[in-house]
């Protein structure tokens, strides 16, 4: 058995077996891959919280945007909203103007008494057929002799709240003849009162909720006049 000690280590190798090994190169292509690797569970926390941030609010250039869009877009409804309301009540001008003269152009062809009534609730009106005897009696629309409408070929009922085309539309401030709701025709067109006397005519308003009109209705000759309001 021999007795020679055995080396002991010199400094530079002690300290080499001290030093902690690398886990990964400490230069180069790997050790960034491996360091991207590591960080890559915080770096997407951390754009998560960021995102999550960002989503609960609107920068002030978002809210300028949207102010922007939402009054440009009023500009844009609101003209076609009122002109639409107004197109609506100027049809209905020149429908009642119509259909009153054709109530009396009607009279005077068949050499016959009309009525034109109109609803007290403002929706619309009639023209029918009455006698002599029923001049002075009130209007009942069970028993009315309507003329027949020659577009519908229906009878010739107007509601206006019932169409589309006249949304919004009423007649109102209805007085004819010192307050009545009818206009009578006699058999030359002329306008006459439920007592047969001639008509002292009157005027009623079509409204609409940007627009107004006035039909003024000479006496005895039933000259129509259109006032805008």
């Amino acid at each position: 058995m021999s007795n020679a000690a055995t080396p002991k280590p010199s400094n530079a190798e002690t300290q080499r077996q001290r030093r902690p090994q690398p886990t990964a190169p400490a230069f180069g292509v790997s050790a960034f891959r491996h360091f991207a690797w590591r960080d890559a569970p915080r770096r997407v926390l951390q754009s998560r919280r960021g995102a999550s941030s960002h989503g609960r609010s609107y920068t002030l250039i978002e809210l300028l945007l949207v102010c922007a869009i939402l009054g440009i877009a009023g500009t844009l409804l609101i003209p076609q909203i009122v002109g639409r309301d107004i197109m609506a009540c100027q049809a209905a001008v020149r429908l009642i103007i119509g259909d009153l003269s054709f109530a009396q152009s009607d009279a005077l062809a068949h050499q016959e008494l009309r009525r034109v009534h109109f609803n007290a609730d403002g929706s619309g009106y009639s023209i029918s057929r009455i006698t002599q005897a029923q001049l002075n009696q009130a209007f009942n629309a069970a028993t009315a002799d309507y003329v027949g409408d020659p577009l519908s070929g229906g009878e010739y009922i107007v509601n206006l709240a019932a169409d589309k085309r006249f949304a919004g539309v009423t007649i109102q401030s209805i007085d004819i003849d010192s307050g009545q709701k009818d206009l009578h025709f006699d058999a030359l067109g002329g306008t006459i009162t439920s007592t047969g006397t001639v008509g002292t005519g009157g005027s009623f308003v079509v409204h609409s909720a940007h627009d107004s009109y006035k039909i003024i209705i000479s006496a005895f000759t039933g000259k129509l006049t259109v006032q805008r309001l």
